[in-house]
Order: C-alpha cells, then structure tokens, then sequence
C-alpha cells in the first residue's frame, strides 16, 4: 500500500471518504485525527495514477490539502 496524507475541511470528511470509497478496491481511508480533519489515504500500487488524479480534483475542488510528509 502506498500512503497519502490530507488535511481535509472537517465537515468535508465523509464526503472525501465516499468518494474514494466509491473506487472500490483501488483505495481506503481512514481518519488519523479527527480534531485536525487529518486522513491517510491508503492506495493499491497498481491504481497510484488513478487515485492520484481523483486526488488532484479533491484538491481543485479545495476539499482537501495535501501533506506531503507527516509522522
């Protein structure tokens, strides 16, 4: 699995998680800390240029931030 982080809105949480969910098998997601709307996006290798794209529009949309490192 290769592993994205985001910051999203708070209240645009679930619908970022039900649009990553909807390719199903491609990816999962889950919250890291819901106080800072922090999520980790966990991708498939075989789909990383397709979740990225939808990743690249959530972005667009400003539904979410990317994090290009967090620990």
């Amino acid at each position: 699995m290769i592993n994205k982080y985001c910051r999203v809105k708070r209240e645009n949480i679930s619908f970022v998680q039900f649009i990553l969910e909807a390719y199903e098998g491609m990816a999962t997601i889950s919250t890291i800390d819901s106080r800072e709307a922090l999520i980790r996006v966990s991708i498939m290798p075989d789909f990383i240029s397709e979740i990225s794209d939808v990743l690249l529009e959530l972005k667009k949309s400003n539904a979410i931030e990317k994090i290009d490192d967090y620990r």
